[in-house]
């Protein structure tokens, strides 16, 4: 085996214009191997997929986040390539609208592609080397049987949006609904999640806004009081 500084010498030469024969001459090479070297160039090492955080879109991230935990799924494809899918209702144009747009901005130079499936299903996905990065809750399993827990700057930037991150958990996983009490009808809201790390999350963010709730069953959470029901109002409102 010919050390690596000849192949090395035969590229510089190969990028010089030199034909084989002529590279041979110079670098006492046999002109074989010359040509099975320019034949089969040595191919640059791909380089990893990497995450520049700072450039994220933040108030689209905090929202697409919150889709995800709910509805999304990353799955690997050919070529360590993963598919970001997110499924949602076909009655809620604009929430698919909305979600799209939050996948673009996080994703501006990939395809967000909406397609719909049987049974008033629509698919909103792109296909991406970084999702594992962008969304490091992504393993093996479903999330309910993981721990599912912030990154420090998924954390802050929730921190700093969470009206956004609470309306994403509300459209994958969450309604508004009507209580009837004595005739009247009163909104309230609904989230429910198997996960108990994603239901802390959605409290987390009730937490520092200010809103109260309560537990209709072990895996419901509910916003029922009057001031909390129209804050949430404020920034979520009916599915649409």
């Amino acid at each position: 085996m010919r050390p690596e500084s000849d192949r090395r010498i035969v590229e510089f030469l190969a990028a010089g214009d030199f034909n084989a024969s002529q590279i041979a001459g110079i670098a006492r090479i046999p002109r074989s191997t010359v040509r099975d070297w320019l034949r089969q160039p040595v191919r640059a090492p791909r380089r990893p997929p990497s995450l520049d955080v700072p450039s994220i879109p933040e108030p689209e991230y905090s929202y697409l986040l919150g889709f995800y935990l709910g509805d999304g799924t990353i799955s690997r494809h050919r070529r360590d390539v993963y598919r970001l899918r997110i499924v949602t209702d076909t009655r809620y144009p604009g929430i698919i609208e909305e979600c799209a747009a939050a996948m673009q901005a996080v994703m501006p130079r990939n395809r967000v592609l909406v397609q719909r499936l049987p049974y008033r299903a629509v698919v909103i996905s792109a296909y991406s080397k970084a999702w594992p990065l962008v969304f490091p809750q992504h393993g093996p399993g479903r999330k309910h049987e993981r721990k599912i827990e912030l990154a420090p700057w998924q954390a802050r930037i929730v921190e700093r949006f969470p009206r956004q991150f609470l309306r994403g958990l509300i459209h994958s996983d969450g309604c508004r609904a009507l209580n009837r009490v004595n005739g009247k009808d009163y909104p309230r809201y609904f989230f429910d999640q198997v996960s108990d790390d994603i239901r802390r999350l959605f409290c987390d963010a009730c937490n520092q806004l200010g809103i109260s709730y309560t537990w209709s069953r072990w895996k419901t959470v509910s916003i029922a009081r009057t001031d909390s029901v129209a804050l949430v109002d404020s920034f979520v409102g009916p599915k649409a």
